[in-house]
């Protein structure tokens, strides 16, 4: 903390200053009134953002038995984090600001949202109520009433409304959410680096840590006013706080006030998440409650995670329940009656939205038997945003820049987490010889069945959509990162050969589908029915399953 105190100043004091004039150019209002409120907040952001590297870099919770303790080593690790953060914050604040200028320009500029800067309707609608409460003589705990009904649950709104409020009360200035954004996009980085460093080792907290910094959806979100960034940095701080708390008490020798620091960050975490989305924070208790049961003696979970479990339910019941309601009128009598309501409906007008939305899916579901609909919408929606159809469907160079990267960032990650199961298995590598392997083994196994049951879950939430799936999707993606970190290092010391097949499978998808997409809208090649084309990749699928299962078979004689 002295050494921030006497050189961290140095630079982050006279960027901030700078920072801030260039964003208080670009904005309405008074240029003295913006100077200030956006060098705060650059302040703020640059402040955090380096005391948590720093920490994270520190290695002093444990992290001695899995990293390197040289002094050598110790600074590599801190300089890559460091560039690690950097890099996150930059490119979510880089690419918001770019999108909130490109977008009225080279957008569809008859779109309102567009028009606005906005990726996102949601972002809009909020930022246009959370300005309208700053900008009035109500309070701020207006935000959670029925009246502002665009933000579900209302903390995010009252967030935003404040910051409008106290930094830019003559003018509005959107650039200032998406600089909170990016900030909350790169803050949860440090502690899912740490957390996965004193979990599994440096190896896989650099491999997650990269994933979680320059994954394209991510930094989409994190550049937009989205409640994405704060639930990824919620659960960071969750999950940082619940591998150095109780769970691990007894493996670091840890003493009562660095016990209690940890569960505070853990409550912190929680009650984030209860804010912006209680749903999330209820999943997540689900996740840490598993976490640990497979990894604690006789599968015994703690009563104090017991406890907050219980208190977390039911006021997370209750937040959701109220918060639907003042929606719509879901009946049901109890929170869960709500709650069941609500989505049963969602997904039946889900699924309609994409019926009509588009004419071949609306022929092949007169062709399909009703009872194929809804496994047919969630692989659709798996597979969401489709990279074929990216390069060849008409739209704007900025549209399909942003849709290339998504597609592109998806489908990279897509092989790791369908092998997760396969390197939960611990055929070989860091698994096989690390202490406590059967434990590690059972604990990826538990987080890649929560991760595919969400993926699965928001793909029929989403209804195929291809906003509306990714952005579910990416609400637990610090946990995704995570997986496909440890899986990373797992190909990588194992050279499993079902990597490549999978990346083989994925090309021949991509490869037919591409052509299909061709065809439609450009008009190249034959034109095959879309059941033909289903039908040519899953053979071909099945014949890169028997080949590699053949392989294995000759290898192993």
């Amino acid at each position: 903390m002295k050494n921030f105190n006497q050189r961290g100043f140095l630079w982050i004091l006279p960027l901030s200053l700078g920072l801030g004039a260039v964003l208080s150019s670009i904005q309405p209002g008074n240029w003295l009134i913006g100077w200030l409120g956006f060098s705060f907040l650059f302040l703020l952001s640059f402040s955090l953002l380096t005391l948590s590297t720093k920490w994270a870099g520190g290695l002093d919770t444990g992290e001695k038995s899995t990293c390197p303790t040289r002094p050598a080593e110790l600074l590599n690790i801190r300089k890559t984090l460091a560039w690690m953060v950097a890099l996150a914050f930059c490119l979510r604040f880089a690419g918001g600001v770019a999108t909130y200028l490109a977008l009225p320009v080279y957008g569809y500029v008859d779109d309102e949202d567009q028009s606005a800067g906005f990726v996102y309707t949601d972002a809009h609608r909020r930022d246009a109520q959370a300005w309208e409460l700053a900008s009035s003589d109500q309070p701020i705990m207006d935000a959670f009433n029925k009246k502002f009904a665009y933000d579900q649950y209302g903390g995010l709104l009252a967030f935003s409304a404040l910051i409008y409020r106290y930094l830019s009360p003559d003018e509005h200035r959107v650039l200032m959410l998406v600089l909170l954004s990016a900030l909350m996009g790169a803050l949860g980085l440090p502690f899912l680096w740490k957390a996965v460093s004193q979990e599994w080792g440096a190896k896989a907290a650099f491999a997650s840590g990269w994933i979680f910094a320059l994954y394209p959806e991510s930094l989409l979100l994190g550049g937009s006013a989205m409640r994405e960034p704060y639930l990824m940095a919620f659960s960071a701080f969750a999950l940082w706080g619940f591998v150095n708390s109780g769970v691990r008490q007894q493996a670091v020798g840890m003493n009562g006030s660095k016990l209690l620091h940890s569960r505070i960050w853990l409550g912190l975490g929680i009650a984030g998440m209860l804010l912006v989305s209680p749903f999330v924070a209820l999943v997540t208790l689900v996740i840490l409650g598993g976490w640990m049961y497979f990894t604690s003696e006789r599968g015994r979970i703690s009563w104090w995670l017991a406890a907050m479990a219980v208190l977390v339910f039911i006021a997370g019941l209750f937040i959701l329940s109220s918060a639907l309601d003042r929606q719509g009128n879901w009946g049901g009598g109890t929170p869960i009656g709500v709650i069941n309501n609500f989505m049963r409906e969602a997904v039946k007008w889900d699924v309609y939205q994409l019926e009509r939305g588009s004419g071949w899916v609306q022929k092949l579901f007169d062709e399909m038997p009703e009872w194929l609909r809804l496994p047919f919408v969630t692989i659709y929606g798996v597979l969401q945003p489709v990279l074929p159809a990216i390069f060849v469907a008409p739209t704007t160079s900025v549209w399909r820049i942003i849709g290339i990267l998504r597609a592109v960032g998806w489908y990279a990650l897509l092989p790791a987490l369908i092998l997760s199961f396969a390197a939960s298995a611990g055929a070989g590598g860091v698994l096989s010889v690390s202490k406590g392997a059967e434990k590690k083994r059972k604990l990826l196994t538990w987080l890649s069945l929560v991760v595919w049951a969400w993926i699965l879950l928001t793909a029929l939430r989403g209804g195929g959509d291809q906003w509306d799936n990714p952005r579910y999707r990416a609400i637990l993606f610090l946990w995704q990162a995570l997986l496909a970190g440890n899986v990373w290092v797992w190909w990588r010391e194992t050279k499993n050969t079902w990597f490549s097949r999978v990346i083989a499978m994925e090309i021949v998808f991509v490869a037919v589908f591409g052509q299909w997409y061709a065809n439609r809208y450009l008009h190249i090649g034959m034109q095959l029915p879309f059941v033909y084309m289903v039908a040519i990749i899953f053979g071909l699928w099945a014949g890169i399953l028997v080949w590699g299962i053949w392989c294995d078979k000759q290898r192993r004689a």
